[in-house]
């Protein structure tokens, strides 16, 4: 349930620009947003692996880890020598073939002449045309079987699916491998971060929630896109939609904060605090004038663009802070 919005009594603005006396304000209870810091973990939108159309030995491997390849790419060759010699029976097959059509046209080139002559008869000649015929579609088969078999060789080539990043190669150059298994994985698409929350957290979670990702010493900023439904191990699974986020390391984990609900809290500006003895103080104007009163101080947190300091224990709604140079 949101909370009711509170804010400060009195504007933080003038103690941020510059002074020569000492500001105050009354301090009252603020909302603030309650965030849990978890690790989420960046994903290729797609991984799809380059497989072998053909069973053989993987005599060319032209990628590795990392590499960037787009779609089309021959990426490997399989070589199956079985193949060339398939191919070169079909060739010798076909020779013997075209020599018999050779001279099955001569014998049949011949009969016609004689047939003019009244020496043969149609029967004879009728036979020689049929021959002729077989012979031909016994070679149209075999060519049909050889451009199977060329096929399949060019087949040998391996191609990348799609445009992106080589992220696995599972396979080495001289391996034999088999039809269907992966040579190289994939990683297309472009990337998101994925988040696994512990399921206490699941009731505060709406798609279209901003988050903070902590990249280094920078901020980014992302939009929950999507939260499954189905809990697993007691965490719920959540994607997180980022621009520019980098695929450099797939599978890399990033601290990310997430926004889990809200609480009262009281915050007073950082400057206010000073520390002497290892303690922390906040100055306080009391009944008898100004006092420096002991506080346990908790997170900064950024409200209004203004840095802020909660505060444990030591202050109580209606204290009237001090702030300023003269602290």
């Amino acid at each position: 349930m949101r909370l009711p919005l509170l804010s400060l009594s009195l504007a933080l603005a003038p103690f941020f620009t510059g002074f020569a006396t000492a500001q105050t304000l009354v301090l009252q209870p603020t909302t603030i947003t309650e965030w849990k810091a978890v690790y989420g973990q960046v994903e290729a939108r797609d991984r799809i692996p380059a497989r072998a159309r053909l069973g053989g030995t993987l005599v060319d491997l032209s990628v590795v880890e990392g590499d960037t390849v787009t779609a089309g790419q021959p990426i490997g060759r399989i070589e199956d020598e079985k193949l060339a010699f398939q191919l070169s029976a079909l060739t010798a097959q076909r020779g013997a073939l075209d020599a018999q059509l050779s001279n099955a046209q001569v014998e049949l080139t011949r009969g016609e002449s004689l047939l003019k002559q009244g020496v043969t008869t149609a029967q004879g000649l009728d036979a020689l045309r049929t021959q002729v015929d077989v012979l031909k579609g016994q070679i149209a088969a075999l060519d049909a079987q050889a451009d199977v078999i060329t096929q399949q060789i060019k087949e040998g080539t391996v191609l990348a699916p799609a445009d992106g990043r080589v992220l696995d190669v599972p396979v080495s150059k001289g391996g034999v491998v088999l039809p269907g298994e992966a040579v190289a994985l994939i990683g297309g698409g472009g990337t998101y971060l994925r988040l696994s929350i512990p399921e206490r957290h699941a009731p505060s979670l709406h798609a279209g929630d901003k988050i903070e990702i902590s990249d280094g010493g920078a901020t980014q900023s992302g939009t929950l896109s999507r939260i499954y439904p189905l809990i697993q191990n007691g965490r719920v699974i959540a994607d997180v939609e980022v621009a520019g986020l980098a695929d450099s390391f797939v599978d890399a984990r990033v601290l990310v904060r997430l926004a889990v609900g809200q609480r009262d809290a009281l915050m007073v500006p950082a400057t206010a605090l000073s520390s002497t003895g290892g303690l922390d103080f906040v100055g306080v104007q009391g009944a008898s004038g100004p006092m420096q009163r002991s506080v346990v101080p908790g997170e900064h947190q950024t409200v209004g663009g203004v840095d802020m300091v909660e505060i444990l224990s030591g202050l109580e709604a209606g204290d009237v802070v001090m702030s300023g140079a003269a602290q």
